[in-house]
């Protein structure tokens, strides 16, 4: 069963967006972050939870509406520990949620927690609502070491990829196989500005992430940044050279 996208248009949809049959994003306002959805017959896997409690569950509300009869999200998929991208996964209750090894440990600690708000704080959430997100922010219990493969039935099997250190210590990608393959990126990739490198980067290893999202997609895949619009190969490519010339490595 394919997911219905046509029922998320217009209104007041969040806007999906579809990519392949079964496979759509959407493009979350303010901090223009993307969210995925894998949808097969047996589950449904959601690429990122938005950045609050209140988006986390509105998503979930209009995902679950797409898929139909009952139908709910089964896994989370956390591309990397960033409020933006994490905050809303405590909405999603009962759901199985993976994350790169490492990103656990870092979600549950004090020191990972304090920096999350602060780092949402900054950004612009409020106080209320970050602490709102803390408290009901799941841990990943499914930690991807190299490749993760989930079966939602009916051929339906995304892959999900530790990438390796990049973006932040514990990247993770998805990649949906078909005849035009999807990789959702996660900040890996960005389209709609410069990448951003925090304190949490590893400036020395992003450009070789790169190389190994490129080997896991291939040449005629679509690459969906975790914020932008999405990009091929040759974007994806070209944003390793910059990222090779700006931290002065090689990949």
């Amino acid at each position: 069963m394919s997911v219905t996208w046509e029922a998320l248009g217009g209104g007041e949809s969040l806007g999906w967006e579809a990519l392949a049959p079964g496979v759509g994003r959407l493009r979350l306002p303010v901090w223009d972050c993307t969210v995925g959805l894998v949808a097969g017959p047996d589950g449904a896997l959601l690429v990122d939870a938005g950045s609050s409690v209140a988006e986390g569950t509105r998503i979930r509300q209009e995902a679950e509406e797409s898929l139909g009869a009952g139908r709910r999200v089964t896994h989370v998929a956390l591309t990397h520990p960033h409020f933006d991208h994490v905050f809303g996964a405590g909405v999603f209750a009962g759901a199985e949620v993976h994350a790169a090894v490492g990103c656990g440990a870092l979600l549950a600690s004090a020191e990972g927690r304090d920096a999350l708000r602060a780092d949402a704080v900054a950004n612009g959430l409020t106080t209320e609502a970050a602490d709102t997100a803390l408290e009901s922010l799941t841990v990943p219990r499914h930690e991807v070491h190299h490749d993760h493969v989930l079966e939602l039935g009916g051929g339906v099997r995304p892959v999900l990829t530790a990438m390796g250190p990049g973006h932040t210590a514990h990247d993770l990608a998805v990649l949906v196989p078909g005849p035009r393959p999807v990789v959702f990126c996660g900040d890996l990739v960005e389209e709609s500005g410069e990448p951003q490198a925090g304190q949490d980067a590893v400036p020395s290893r992003w450009a070789a992430a790169l190389t190994r999202l490129l080997e896991l997609g291939g040449e005629d895949a679509l690459y969906v940044p975790g914020h932008g619009a999405v990009v091929d190969a040759a974007f994806v490519r070209r944003q390793r050279e910059e990222l090779s010339r700006r931290f002065g490595t090689a990949w």
